[in-house]
């Protein structure tokens, strides 16, 4: 038996691995085991939402986003080279799509800096990975959970690697594995929705004279969907004959050919695929992100259609709601029904983005009806405001959770801004890298911070020039918003975010 962990994720891809920074940061004591020997360099998601951007941002990898995103411009540099499209003036101003309908940034949005990062995923892997080495985290590749037994107090499992096998007990299990979760299975979690009716290529591949036959970006014909680029041999793919025989087997360049050929009706001939990854509109969401002491993030807990990268926006959300909760629990400072609001918090946004997902859906079958529907909506589009509604839907930046406030701010995540304090400036994800909450004090004598340091050091107490008072979590969430100067309601929201009172543990 090895020496015991606070907590073992199962899955090292992004959320896996956000989920134990964030974990780390708070103070926990983590293993990560990955059955991959390595990062699958397969093409997935193309962008990161807002919100999972804005989670690597407030934990020291805004310069590492930076880097990736030109990367990504340069191979769009490269397919315009080819093609003779000119796409990054556009890209510049695109924030995403619905059902392929392009989303455009309008000057008059509230938030405009608040849109995806094109980000390609093998690159966000690896800036988490680098992350996660730096912070001395523990991941096991080549390794799989086989079995786990929770007890009142912890949960003691099973691995196995190709020359190894072992045993070790953990306070916390989390599943991050992805769609076809083990764990969500053993653990016996109800996954409820929507069955598989048509199937998504995704793949990078060598094809013989695109630019005759393949116009560049979306197209829905009347065998299904297409879009090529924006970067060179990318191909996306929808076709609405049904789903696979078997979907674990590897995409194959027949495969790809026969599809491209139905889907877009041209005689196109693929010479060489590179990669390839191929999903299902198979729609499901758990019933609870809890059961006990094992938890689910990201896919794990919801899959949908992969419009927008909104799942993996969605899945890092999620690691940052749970890890700082987690971590405070695992401290001692707060109790275990902590837990029970990231179910609460995180369960009704995802149920929304699987609702856009099946109408997204919906709107590109290629019958006579969803075309119908599909032109009225490209119509409502052409309004400022569907087109900034539909696109603060996608990103996720108009959820809130709900605290019971009247106010508007409390329960919203936070983007970056500035943080002006007497001579000094910044911004606010400069004061969140290590994981602690920020108390932005306006009260001009002190009193908000002098009664958040009464209360708990984990949060950050700064004086600004500007008001409101306000206390933020460490998932950037408002926990409360000062009005006229009063600090009605504060005591409150440190009782049930960082530090209770002894008779509320």
């Amino acid at each position: 038996m090895e020496t015991p962990v606070d907590v073992v994720i199962v899955g090292a891809g992004p959320v896996g691995l956000l989920t134990a920074i964030e974990l780390t940061l708070g103070g926990a004591r983590v293993l990560v085991l990955e059955r991959l020997t390595e990062v699958n360099m397969a093409m997935k998601a193309m962008s990161i939402g807002p919100l999972g951007c804005e989670a690597l941002k407030r934990r020291g990898m805004a310069a590492a986003i930076a880097a990736a995103e030109a990367n990504t411009f340069a191979a769009m540099d490269e397919f315009t080279k080819q093609t003779g499209a000119q796409l990054r003036g556009r890209a510049s101003k695109y924030s995403g799509h619905f059902g392929g309908l392009s989303l455009i940034r309008k000057d008059a949005q509230k938030d405009p800096e608040r849109r995806p990062r094109l980000v390609r995923q093998h690159e966000l892997e690896a800036m988490l990975a680098d992350r996660a080495h730096a912070l001395g985290i523990e991941v096991r590749r080549e390794c799989e959970l086989t079995s786990f037994e929770q007890r009142v107090d912890g949960v003691d499992l099973e691995w196995a690697s190709p020359t190894d096998r072992g045993r070790i007990t953990c306070s916390y299990l989390i599943g991050c594995d992805g769609g076809r979760s083990l764990i969500r299975k053993m653990a016996g979690f109800d996954f409820p929705g929507t069955a598989p009716t048509s199937t998504f290529y995704q793949v990078i591949a060598q094809i013989d004279h695109p630019e005759r036959l393949l116009p560049i970006g979306w197209n829905r014909t009347s065998g299904g969907v297409f879009a090529y680029g924006p970067v060179p041999g990318r191909l996306f793919m929808l076709d609405f004959i049904g789903t696979p025989e078997d979907r674990q087997a590897p995409v194959t360049c027949e495969e790809t050919e026969a599809v491209l050929r139905r889907v877009s009706g041209a005689d196109i001939r693929v010479k060489v695929l590179e990669s390839g990854s191929r999903w299902t509109d198979n729609t499901r969401l758990a019933d609870s992100y809890r059961k006990g002491r094992v938890l689910l993030a990201g896919d794990a807990a919801h899959v949908h259609s992969p419009f927008g990268g909104q799942g993996l926006n969605l899945g890092l959300a999620d690691a940052a709601n749970l890890g700082w909760k987690l971590a405070a629990v695992i401290r001692g400072e707060m109790p275990d029904s902590l837990l029970d609001t990231y179910t609460a918090e995180r369960r009704p946004v995802a149920k929304a983005v699987l609702a856009n997902t099946l109408a997204q859906i919906a709107i590109l079958r290629p019958d006579p009806q969803s075309g119908a529907m599909r032109d009225i909506v490209a119509h409502l589009m052409e309004f400022d405001d569907v087109n900034r509604f539909i696109g603060e839907m996608m990103s996720g930046v108009s959820s809130r959770y709900d605290f019971g406030s009247e106010l508007d701010q409390v329960g919203r995540l936070l983007g970056d801004q500035p943080i002006s304090h007497g001579d000094a400036g910044g911004s606010l994800y400069d004061l969140m890298q290590d994981g602690m909450g920020v108390l932005l004090d306006a009260s001009g004598d002190g009193e908000a911070s002098r009664l958040v340091a009464a209360a708990t050091q984990r949060i950050r107490c700064v004086a600004v020039d500007s008001g409101p008072s306000m206390l933020i979590r460490p998932d950037a969430c408002v926990a409360w918003v000062s009005q006229e100067s009063s600090m009605d309601g504060l005591e409150e929201a440190l009782r049930c975010w960082f530090k209770p009172a002894a008779d509320d543990c």
